[in-house]
């Protein structure tokens, strides 16, 4: 039986926040990772409740849509920034601080994590192929940082994470504003 009522989705696109999400926050974590401040409240905070409850939500949200990609993209990337600043403040409370090794297979997790992203974008546009594939060199690099105590790989992995995070904040910018003048203004 076909239904001949069909109900249009006109709920906003949440693609742009969770981007957002991601962008400001990965943009000022790199930045303590490149060396020019220490991780402070100001990370933390973004860290919770932009990076990891902004995401979320527009995880949930792109699931609502049927947004496969975007709905785990979110949801994990949202629970990365909730599981680093809980890694973050958790020995405050008696648990252990996590080790350079420790540290580095987390990391290492999240990258094999986002090269599976990246394997997915080579099918789409060419920003998320430069935001995925960013993203998957700099949490290796991370990982490399913990496992070696190298300050140097740390800065670089901090400069990369920077493109990273404006390459994510390029991305939400183009579908706001092609979106606003319904043409491309900002090519993806």
């Amino acid at each position: 039986m076909n239904n001949i009522y069909s109900i249009k989705d006109s709920t906003a696109n949440p693609g742009p926040l969770g981007l957002f999400g991601f962008a400001m926050t990965t943009v000022l974590l790199n930045i303590h990772n490149a060396g020019f401040f220490p991780v402070n409240s100001m990370i933390m905070g973004m860290g919770i409740f932009f990076g990891g409850g902004a995401q979320f939500v527009a995880g949930i949200m792109e699931w609502k849509k049927g947004n496969n990609f975007g709905s785990i993209a979110f949801l994990a990337y949202g629970a990365f920034w909730l599981t680093l600043v809980f890694t973050w403040l958790a020995p405050m409370f008696g648990v252990e601080k996590p080790d350079g090794n420790a540290m580095g297979c987390y990391l290492g997790m999240w990258g094999l994590f986002s090269l599976v992203n990246f394997f997915q974008t080579l099918k789409g546009n060419l920003i998320g192929k430069l935001l995925f594939g960013s993203l998957t060199l700099l949490f290796f690099l991370l990982a490399a940082a913990n496992f070696t105590a190298n300050e140097n790989v740390l800065h670089f992995a901090g400069w990369t994470g920077i493109v990273c995070g404006f390459i994510a904040f390029y991305e939400a910018s183009a579908i706001m504003i092609n979106q606003k003048y319904e043409k491309t203004i900002l090519p993806l």
